[in-house]
C-alpha cells in the first residue's frame, strides 16, 4: 500500500515533469519563429535584402555581407527595434573599400637668383633628400626650398627619366619655371638674346630623352639698342638699310612700308627693341627716307635724336634745299637735321691717303696702307692681336705724317667693325669708311652701323656692304634631324652597306658609306635616331632576326670608332619581318637585306593636368556661390 502511494506520487512529478518540458520547448519554437520572422520582416521593409536572419533559441544571427559600414549599423539598428540588441549576434561582413586612383604627381620647380623651390606632390618612393643636393649643386650655395607632398603609391613609368631631365635642363638655365609630369616636362625660362633662344632650344630638344613630351617656352626679351640706330641709303637707283631699329612692330611695318615706297625691292630685316628717343620715331623716319628718295640719292642716319642726310654728288642744290627744309620743318620735337651736299672732288695725282685691312675665311689678318706714326702702328698691331689671333697678323703698312689727326681713331674704329664679320674688308679714307664682306650674324650689318657712328660722329659718311651667309651662322647652318634623316637616305638609296656573306663583317666598299655616313651625323649632332637590320627570308626566323641585330650593331659600332655621338643612337635588327620587295626573286631578297636610318620620333602624350592647376580649380569651384554643394 505503501509502495503504491509512492509510484503514484512520483508518476505525477514525472508527468508534470514532461508537459513543463513539452510546454517550455513549444514555448521557445514560438520565440524563435517570431523573433526571425519579425526580423526578415523588417530588414525587408528598410531594403536591406543582402542581410541573412537566423534565430537560435533567443539568441537572433545576422550574416551577409554589408555594402558599406554604415548600411552594417543600420541593419543592427533595424534588428534592434524588433527583438533586444543583447540577443542579436553580429556575424555581417563589409565589402573591402574600393582602392582610390593613384593622384597626378608633378614638380614644379622655380628657379631664380635667389635659389629654387621644388612644390608638388611626388611619389613616396621618390628620394627627396637626392633631387634636393642635385639641385643644390646648380645654385653655387644658394637655397632649396623642399615644399613637396608625398603620397604611398607606386611611381608612374617615366617619372624618373622626367626628373632626371628636368635637373639636366637645369644646368643651362638660371631663371626659369620646369613643370615635371611621367613622360611629359614643360619648359618656361627668358634667354638673352634670339641666338641664345635658338640654342637653347636646340639642346634642350637633343637632349630629351625619348618617349618624353616637351613642351618648350622660351622667350628672348627686345634688346637695349644704343645709339637707337638707322641708315637708309639709295646707290645707283639701289635702296636699302644698313641698319633698322624699331621700338614697336608698328614702327617697324611703317619704316619698311616707306623704304619700299622709296624702291627697296627683297626682303629687309628690322630690329625692335628698347632705347628709342621718342614714341615718334617712326614718323621721322618716314619723313627722311621719304626726303631721300625725292632727292634721288645719298644716305640718311639716324643715331638716337640726331638725323643727318647726306645726298649723292651732283644732286641739285635747289631740290636739296627745298626738300632739306620741307624736312627741318617736319621732323617730330627733340630731333635735329644736319644736312650735307658734299662738293665734286677734285681728282689727285697721288690720290687720297688709305688704310686697307683684309680677313681671309681662314682668319688670316693683313694690314696695309698708312698710319700716322710709330706709337699707332703699335697701338693698331695690338688691338689687332687681341681681336683676331697673336699669330695671324701680317703688317704692311707704312708711316705717313701728314694723315688727319682723328686717322688713328678711324683705324681702330675699322679694325673692330672687321672683328664683327666671319671674312671681309675694311677701307679707311679721310672722308669715308668702307666696309665690305661676309657673316653668319643676321645683325653684323646694323651692330657696325651703330659702332660707326658712336665712333665717329653721326655726320660721318661710311659704307657697309655686308652679306648675311647661312653657313657661316653656327646656329642655323645645324640642319634639322629630318634633313640628317633625308641625307642619309639618299646616300643609302644609290649606295649600299652590305656585308660579307653570312657575317656582321661590313665589306670593304661598305666602310667608305659609313665614313660619309658619319660625317653627315658630325655635322648634326646628337640626334634620336634608330639604325635597323633587315634580312630576307631565306633560313630560319630566328637566325635571321639575330643576324639583323648583329649587323645593325656592326654599323652603330663602326659609328663610334669614327667619333660620332651615338648616345641616342640605337640598333635593332628586324630580321626578315619588313620586307620591302618579293623575298621570291634574287632581286627582291637582294633589296630586302639592308639597313637603314630612321628617326626616333617622341609619342604624343595626353596632356595632364598640373598639382597647381587642380588646386587653382578647386579653389575657383570652392569659391564659387551657384556651385552645387555636395
Amino acid at each position: 500500500m505503501r509502495l503504491s502511494s509512492i509510484a503514484f506520487i512520483a508518476g505525477s512529478f514525472l508527468i508534470g515533469a514532461l508537459l513543463c518540458l513539452v510546454t517550455a520547448v513549444f514555448a521557445v519554437n514560438v520565440i524563435q519563429d517570431n523573433s526571425e520572422r519579425g526580423v526578415r520582416q523588417a530588414l525587408d521593409r528598410a531594403a536591406l535584402h543582402w542581410a541573412e536572419v537566423e534565430a537560435d533559441g533567443l539568441r537572433v544571427y545576422l550574416a551577409g555581407t554589408a555594402p558599406t559600414e554604415a548600411v552594417r549599423f543600420q541593419a543592427l539598428s533595424t534588428a534592434g527595434t524588433v527583438v533586444d540588441a543583447a540577443r542579436i549576434i553580429d556575424q555581417m561582413e563589409v565589402e573591402e573599400t574600393k582602392r582610390l586612383a593613384p593622384p597626378r604627381f608633378s614638380i614644379e620647380i622655380l628657379r631664380n637668383d635667389s635659389g629654387i623651390s621644388l612644390i608638388g606632390l611626388v611619389p613616396a618612393e621618390t628620394d627627396r633628400d637626392a633631387l634636393a643636393r642635385n639641385l643644390a649643386s646648380l645654385t653655387d650655395g644658394g637655397s632649396v626650398a623642399d615644399l613637396l607632398e608625398s603620397a604611398d603609391y607606386p611611381t608612374p613609368d617615366g617619372w624618373e627619366a622626367a626628373v632626371d631631365y628636368a635637373v639636366e635642363a637645369l644646368n643651362e638655365l638660371d631663371r626659369a619655371k620646369v613643370s615635371v609630369h611621367a613622360n611629359q616636362v614643360e619648359i618656361t625660362a627668358i634667354s638673352d638674346s634670339p641666338t641664345a633662344k635658338r640654342r637653347l632650344e636646340s639642346e634642350l630638344s637633343s637632349a630629351a630623352p625619348p618617349g618624353l613630351r616637351l613642351a618648350l617656352q622660351i622667350s628672348a626679351p627686345r634688346p637695349v639698342i644704343t645709339p637707337f640706330t638707322l641708315r637708309f641709303l639709295i646707290e645707283d637707283g639701289t635702296a636699302r638699310f644698313d641698319a633698322c631699329s624699331a621700338d614697336t612692330a608698328e614702327a617697324r611695318d611703317r619704316i619698311l612700308g616707306a623704304a619700299a615706297a622709296a624702291g627697296m625691292t627683297g626682303k629687309a630685316s628690322c630690329t625692335i627693341g628698347l632705347g628709342v628717343p621718342s614714341p615718334n620715331w617712326a614718323t621721322a623716319a618716314e619723313q627722311a627716307i621719304a626726303a631721300l628718295a625725292q632727292i634721288g640719292g645719298g644716305s640718311v642716319t639716324f643715331s638716337d635724336a640726331d638725323v643727318t642726310l647726306i645726298a649723292a654728288e651732283g644732286t641739285d642744290a635747289g631740290l636739296f634745299d627745298r626738300t632739306v627744309g620741307d624736312l627741318e620743318n617736319s621732323l617730330p620735337e627733340v630731333f635735329a637735321l644736319h644736312a650735307v651736299l658734299p662738293e665734286p672732288e677734285e681728282d689727285e695725282a697721288t690720290g687720297p691717303p688709305e688704310f686697307t685691312a683684309t680677313l681671309s675665311p681662314e682668319g688670316l689678318l693683313q694690314l696695309r696702307g698708312r698710319l700716322s706714326d710709330e706709337l699707332s702702328r703699335t697701338t693698331t698691331e695690338s688691338f689687332a692681336r687681341a681681336r683676331f689671333g697673336s699669330n695671324n697678323i701680317y703688317v704692311g703698312a707704312r708711316l705717313d705724317d701728314n694723315l688727319p689727326a682723328d686717322w688713328p681713331v678711324r683705324v681702330l674704329t675699322g679694325l673692330e667693325a672687321l672683328s664683327k664679320l666671319s671674312n671681309g674688308a675694311v677701307i679707311v679714307q679721310p672722308e669715308t669708311i668702307r666696309v665690305t664682306g661676309n657673316t653668319g650674324n643676321t645683325e653684323a650689318s646694323a651692330e657696325i652701323s651703330r659702332l660707326l657712328a658712336e665712333k665717329l660722329g653721326e655726320a660721318e659718311r661710311f659704307d657697309i656692304d655686308v652679306t648675311y651667309q647661312e653657313k657661316l651662322d653656327p646656329i642655323a647652318s645645324i640642319p634639322t634631324p629630318e634633313e640628317c634623316e633625308a641625307e642619309i637616305g639618299e646616300i643609302l638609296a644609290t649606295r649600299k652597306i652590305n656585308f660579307e656573306p653570312g657575317s656582321a663583317t661590313p665589306d670593304g666598299e661598305a666602310r667608305g658609306i659609313i665614313d660619309d655616313i658619319a660625317e653627315i651625323l658630325k655635322i648634326c649632332g646628337d640626334i634620336r635616331m634608330e639604325i635597323g637590320g633587315h634580312t630576307d627570308s631565306q633560313g630560319r626566323e630566328v637566325m635571321n632576326q639575330q643576324l639583323s641585330q648583329a649587323r645593325a650593331q656592326a654599323v652603330l659600332t663602326a659609328l663610334r670608332e669614327r667619333r660620332v655621338l651615338t648616345a641616342n643612337i640605337t640598333a635593332r635588327g628586324y630580321g626578315e619581318e619588313n620586307p620591302i620587295a618579293d623575298n621570291d626573286t634574287e632581286e627582291g631578297r637582294e633589296a630586302n637585306r639592308r639597313i637603314e636610318f630612321k628617326l626616333i620620333r617622341p609619342k604624343p602624350t595626353e596632356e595632364v593636368e598640373t598639382t597647381l592647376e587642380s588646386v587653382e580649380q578647386s579653389n575657383v569651384e570652392d569659391s564659387d556661390p551657384e556651385a552645387p554643394s555636395e
